[in-house]
């Protein structure tokens, strides 16, 4: 296993508990600067736990002579050398320690067994050593410890065998180590103080890919009344030059949600939103949310991208890594999933669905790299070479601040929890909030042709009603997708260009609508830009400005917008969309 493997790889390749922790363990590291606080503390604990005495081994049951015996014997196998044998290895032994954890107590020393095997190989011990005690039973973390005690105080341990040899400062993260060896790779400085800076390797050299023909690009919007600080945003510019009507780029969608009136009809895929006939949809076995897809294709990818996780008793995880639900667990679960449908269905709102089905593909990427071979669930590319997850990519997007509701984070994480219990650790209310506040600001809406025109009137307040960057109006979605590079593409209500699905796919294509040079900006029109019959230029203009405010929380200050004002309506250009602190440390924001 190299150093680049995130701690979600971990999640990706055990089972239970243990899986679920390493996603919230990645999290808190990078993100928390009390968190590797109380890190080094507890690296601290576990090395001086070392000079602990083989007495203990007593309380666990376990005889010391089969203890060392066990140990002996375990020292004498062959350590896999290269990363691939290592982490091949590493996944065997750890599901194999979960698989006998279950067993009962008649098992805990041949699951120690395991889990100490896999520490041998694993290249940041003291940490696995962290995740264990707060996710193995405790017998057999106990057992684990005895184990290393007597390893690391045998005269005859030899060194660079591959055995976990602990100290103080074994990986320790210091001011010259990332915050986590498999998250974003600028984060390359971390100060006592938890203060992250971008290092040398830049995330925006490699993403966009170069094969889509724009690059990110701060710019700095005029704030009315204050000349001298302009808000610095990302957008998108043009890399070559494009004629009127020439597509620019084509985008998958990382997750997608279908408009809820339309869910359990059969007239769209759930998965690429395609239209479809009822009696020729393909429809899963077991399905909390009655969903319709074109074809196997799509089928499969929702499963093993989301749908598995959130909306059917099918495992979460791939075959080989899959545990046994015990009949009681599997009712549990059922119970959670149909009470997350029935929110969403009296929601009617598709950033809970993105949210949701964003998490259960991070899980499915990860996994997806322990299994040889596998593709299904594989993070889409969206980089030039770099190691970035798909967090990484929502991490430096705007968002708004929203406050979901209780109910929806609690049925949000009894869901997890009984798909993969502890992975609802992971959703804080804090992080829910800003995931929901990402695909609230970035989502686009999926429309085909001229857009749809049978979506009921919505029965809230204009202020409430949910919004996606749908030039042609939200009414006229089928469906709203999340695209990773699409979502720097800021508003103007003269947008240079368009986003078009005339593929019938939720796949988007970015439509010049004039001709661009190198190095023009890319904008669209998240609204109706047009002027309708019997509105005056005013009406249009305050239309489209009020919406643009209650979906996205900001005063235009386009050129058209600043051309066709007459005074009436000015106040200050507020933008109340955010980045993350992070973010602004380490790009001056």
């Amino acid at each position: 296993m190299t150093k680049t493997t995130t701690m979600l790889t971990v999640a990706g390749i055990a089972v239970g508990g243990l899986v679920a922790y390493a996603v919230y363990f990645d999290y808190k590291r990078r993100t928390d600067a009390n968190f590797r606080k109380q890190l080094r503390k507890d690296k601290k604990r576990v090395a001086k736990s070392q000079a602990s005495s083989e007495a203990s081994a007593s309380a666990s049951g376990v005889d010391v002579d089969e203890l060392k015996h066990a140990l002996e014997t375990v020292k004498q196998e062959e350590v896999p050398t290269t990363p691939e044998e290592k982490e091949k290895y590493f996944m065997a032994q750890v599901g194999m320690g979960e698989q006998l954890c279950a067993k009962g107590p008649t098992f805990n020393l041949p699951a120690a067994l395991c889990f100490y095997r896999a520490l041998r190989v694993y290249p940041s011990p003291v940490e696995l050593i962290v995740i264990y005690e707060r996710t193995v039973p405790p017998p057999v973390f106990q057992i684990v410890m005895q184990l290393t005690n007597m390893d690391v105080s045998s005269p005859s341990s030899p060194p660079g065998k591959g055995d976990a040899q602990l100290s103080d400062d074994d990986d320790e993260l210091g001011a010259t180590r990332p915050p986590s060896e498999a998250s974003s790779q600028e984060w390359d400085k971390v100060n006592d103080a938890g203060t992250e800076k971008y290092g040398n390797i830049g995330y925006y050299d490699c993403f966009p890919p170069k094969v889509m023909n724009v690059a990110v690009k701060t710019i700095e919007v005029p704030v009315k009344g204050q000349p001298n600080t302009p808000t610095r945003k990302k957008t998108l510019v043009c890399t070559k030059d494009f004629e009127a009507g020439e597509s620019i780029y084509k985008e998958e969608a990382i997750v997608t949600a279908l408009d809820s009136d339309l869910q359990g009809k059969g007239t769209h895929c759930n998965h690429c939103l395609r239209s479809l006939d009822p009696s020729s949809a393909v429809r899963p076995e077991s399905d909390r949310l009655d969903s319709a897809y074109c074809s196997t294709e799509c089928l499969d990818k929702a499963k093993t991208h989301s749908q598995s996780l959130l909306f059917s008793l099918d495992s979460p995880l791939p075959a080989p890594l899959a545990p046994t639900i015990l009949p009681a667990a599997r009712e549990a679960r059922d119970k959670a999933q149909q009470a997350f449908a029935d929110y969403l269905k009296k929601r009617g709102r598709a950033a809970p669905q993105l949210v949701a089905r964003f998490i259960a593909r991070q899980v499915s990427a990860e996994t997806a790299k322990m299994i040889p071979g596998s593709a299904g669930g594989a993070e889409p590319v969206l980089t030039d070479g770099g190691d970035y997850t798909l967090y990484d990519h929502l991490e430096r997007l705007r968002y708004l601040d929203m406050t979901p509701p209780e109910e929806e984070t609690q049925i949000l994480r009894e869901v997890l929890q009984h798909a993969l219990p502890g992975l609802e650790q992971f959703v804080t209310e804090e992080r829910h909030a800003t995931y929901l506040g990402g695909m609230s600001y970035n989502a686009f809406g999926v429309y085909f042709g001229e857009g749809r025109d049978d979506k009921p009137e919505p029965a809230m307040r204009p202020e409430d009603v949910e919004k996606s960057r749908t030039p042609l109006g939200t009414q006229k979605q089928v469906g709203t997708g999340f695209y990773a590079v699409s979502s720097y593409l800021n508003h103007s209500c003269i947008p240079s260009a368009r986003p078009s699905f005339d593929r019938g796919t939720a796949e988007l294509h970015l439509i010049a609508n004039r001709p661009l040079k190198t190095g023009d900006e890319l904008t669209v029109a998240y609204v109706d830009v047009t002027q309708k019959e019997g509105e005056s230029v005013n009406e249009a203009r305050r239309r489209r400005r009020i919406e643009l405010v209650r979906g996205w929380r900001f005063a235009c200050t386009c050129e058209r917008c600043v051309q066709e004002s007459d005074g009436s309506d000015e106040g200050p250009a507020k933008d109340e969309s955010k980045v993350s602190d992070m973010v602004k440390r380490a790009e001056g924001m």
